[in-house]
């Protein structure tokens, strides 16, 4: 694990590393106070992982929530007979892992490491007593969890419409 600093501003600094977080620039936790990003900065502990790590895999079970401070993944799933699709290359700033903070349902894709990275990883429990003190906090960011999520949802119905249109998807 490496040794994490928050700034009063939230953001997150590494030791021995240019590399800064500014939590509020992450859209789970847009328009929060800085007292409530140092909360979650409080909380979280950043991760090296080399090129070609599996965080996870579709069907394990999620226990926390992962920020790209720097490097990408990828988000992917294995098709039968087909091999894996990839269905996004996330970068810095972009999180995923999130639908484990709402639900105890199994990872619903894989997760590489797409170039070596450094990840922001804040743990469900962590959070969830964090929200259960600080109501403010919970409102806001399950809010932009629902933002994100509807976003995706709508980025997915226009990728199967395309699929079916193509005639790719029956």
């Amino acid at each position: 694990m490496v040794e994490v600093d928050t700034q009063d501003d939230g953001c997150v600094v590494l030791p021995s590393a240019e590399d800064t977080v500014p939590l509020a620039n992450v859209q789970m936790f847009t328009g929060l106070s800085p007292m409530s990003l140092h909360r979650i900065a409080s909380v979280a502990s950043v991760q090296r992982y080399a090129k070609g790590t599996v965080l996870f895999c579709a069907g394990d079970l999620g226990d926390r929530l992962y920020v790209i401070v720097s490097g990408r993944v990828r988000i992917s799933r294995e098709v039968p007979g087909m091999g894996e699709e990839a269905l996004a290359i996330l970068g810095p700033g972009e999180y995923f892992g999130e639908m484990a903070l709402i639900d105890a349902a199994p990872r619903s894709a894989d997760a590489h490491v797409h170039e070596a990275c450094h990840l922001l990883e804040i743990h469900k429990d962590a959070l969830e007593h964090l929200m259960f003190l600080h109501k403010d906090l919970a409102y806001e960011v399950l809010w932009n969890v629902v933002r994100t999520l509807s976003a995706r949802l709508r980025d997915t119905t226009d990728k199967v419409t395309f699929l079916a249109v193509t005639g790719r998807f029956t």
